[in-house]
């Protein structure tokens, strides 16, 4: 086999012109929605149960939240927190902070106060904007020990009127006297101050990354990174004009803030937003608000998928379907359209290339490696370059498996106050992503699997994807993960877990021999536990993580 010359960009033969040609992005979310202001004022831009906000009174809004945090002394680049669920609370706080010049600092409210705390202290927060029964019932005593001298809290029950009790069911509190109200502040009618608006090469979020291995690091996304690849979204999509798109990845989430928010704002489009994920109300909003493009994690579609009144018609609508944030699995892909309609197109991507690197081109269809039966996540942009490389750093040639590095105009410069951290993972500037993959002569990427979980069994390099990948063949599994664990003889050996489709019934005896039958001997499963739903972080991805703590656990108390 030849060698790799991945500087070729060989993937640019599967592109359209759209998707190869040059883009000029806007500098900021903020000028982009000045530029949608300009266009459609009236046009909705974000829809919350019954509630519709044009983009004229999200920009006005959104200005006051600036004023205030301006007038309580937030200066530029100082940190704005924001701890909230798919809300137009969100939105609002995040375009007011950066109209305030400052840097948001997205934190997933499933958070602890461990976490949060941590998240605060290290990104020196300032200011602070979350729900108000989060602030009443931890928040308080996490912000006590921060820099934080700015709360705002938010009650998600604003804005509309069903308070749909399937994620809306809790009640109003009074105002905390030591908060002030966002949606008070919002309708105040202050303009946003003079010499806020963000540049390209600003920081526009500290994403921290989910810890599935160590301390989250902040992960400094510019706006530039950000705009860069909201161009490319509303490029290379093919989307028609004012398009919907649905929130299924949560916002504070970088595929959400992305390739939902920032993609839509971009596109002077209309988002809707259902507060967070439930999947009898998803489907209700598909069937009302018809969108044209949603992205989530495979656990999301697998859910839909098992709602016994899903049906074509909820995703007639869809031009893109895309998954990512999870590994998706070919099984999954060919069971949804059997059944729905829609092909899914998988995507790549991580928090530090500001969301995706990769993805699969509109009218194509991703290949299936026939050798490890491993879906492409499809090729890289026009101007990404990803290679291939082993662990001294050289390129290997196409088609043999080593750690996925991205170059590109969405890779973050590095992590917030870390430099030995962005020294390693930056070099050059350079994204080393951890991943381990290969990319084939045509240019489609695959990955195989975190390089940090790998197992290592008898000697034999068992790669947890592809185990899963079977399994999710097997007509009773909803959701697997495999991880490795401790075995006295082999070193480690591989240990599964599964929850089983609705109505579904298979014993751990049987889905350790399906895997037997088409896996070589090293590499099926020895233990099987059926679990009634598997753990993830808020983003949808499983965390192997807490599982292989849990098999630890398991195995101690055996002994």
């Amino acid at each position: 086999m030849s060698a790799a010359r991945y500087t070729d960009r060989p993937w640019l033969a599967l592109l359209d012109d759209a998707q190869r040609g040059p883009v000029d992005p806007a500098d900021s979310l903020v000028h982009a929605l000045r530029a949608a202001v300009a266009e459609a004022p009236d046009r909705t831009f974000l829809a919350y149960f019954d509630a519709r906000l044009s983009y004229r009174e999200a920009d006005e809004l959104s200005d006051s939240v600036a004023a205030h945090l301006a007038a309580r002394g937030l200066a530029r680049g100082d940190r704005v927190a924001v701890l909230l669920q798919n809300t137009p609370h969100f939105v609002l706080a995040v375009l007011g902070a950066w109209k305030a010049g400052a840097t948001v600092v997205p934190v997933n409210p499933m958070y602890k106060s461990g976490e949060v705390g941590h998240v605060l202290r290290d990104g020196e927060v300032a200011a602070l904007v979350c729900s108000d029964r989060a602030w009443e019932s931890y928040l308080r005593a996490t912000a006590a020990d921060s820099p934080v001298r700015i709360v705002l809290t938010a009650c998600e029950l604003d804005f509309q009127t069903r308070n749909d009790a399937r994620v809306l069911g809790f009640e109003r509190l009074p105002q905390a006297p030591d908060a002030d109200d966002l949606v008070a502040v919002a309708r105040q009618g202050g303009k946003a101050p003079e010499g806020g608006v963000p540049g390209p090469d600003d920081v526009a979020l500290i994403s921290y990354t989910s810890g599935t291995s160590g301390t989250p690091k902040g992960a400094t996304n510019t706006h530039g990174n950000i705009m860069h690849n909201a161009e490319r979204q509303r490029t290379g999509l093919a989307l028609p004009e004012a398009p919907v798109y649905y929130a299924l990845a949560p916002l504070f989430h970088i595929t959400g803030m992305v390739c939902q928010f920032a993609a839509c704002l971009n596109s002077a489009g209309t988002l809707v937003l259902t507060y967070r994920f439930e999947p009898a109300l998803v489907l209700e909003a598909f069937a009302e608000h018809r969108p044209h493009y949603t992205v989530g994690p495979s656990t999301a579609y697998m859910a839909l998928a098992a709602h016994p009144d899903a049906g074509p018609a909820h995703f007639a609508s869809f031009v893109n379907l895309s998954s990512g944030g999870a590994p998706v699995p070919p099984a999954l892909v060919e069971r949804f359209r059997d059944r729905f309609g829609p092909y899914i197109r998988v995507g790549y991507g991580l928090t530090e290339c500001s969301g995706p690197c990769a993805a699969v081109p509109p009218g194509l269809e991703a290949p299936v490696d026939p050798v490890s039966g491993t879906l492409s996540v499809g090729v890289p942009g026009a101007d990404t370059l990803v290679r291939i490389v082993d662990e001294e750093g050289a390129e290997v040639p196409f088609g043999e498996q080593g750690e996925i590095v991205v170059r590109g105009p969405q890779v973050i410069p590095g992590y917030w106050r870390r430099p030995d951290a962005t020294a390693e993972t930056f070099p050059a500037g350079e994204l080393r992503t951890g991943d381990i993959g290969f990319m084939d002569a045509q240019g489609w990427l695959y990955v195989v699997d975190r390089k940090k979980d790998m197992i290592n069994a008898s000697g034999f390099k068992v790669w947890p994807r592809e185990v899963e990948d079977v399994l999710y063949t097997h007509p009773a599994v909803r959701e697997a993960a495999v991880v490795g664990v401790p075995d006295g003889y082999r070193g480690e050996t591989v240990k599964a877990y599964i929850s089983l489709r609705p109505g579904a019934d298979a014993a751990p005896d049987e889905l350790a021999v399906y895997c037997k039958e088409r896996l070589a001997a090293y590499k099926y499963p020895r233990q099987v536990e059926i679990l009634p739903d598997l753990p993830k972080t808020a983003s949808g991805k499983i965390l192997r993580r807490e599982l292989r703590s849990r098999a630890h656990d398991n195995s101690n108390a055996g002994q």
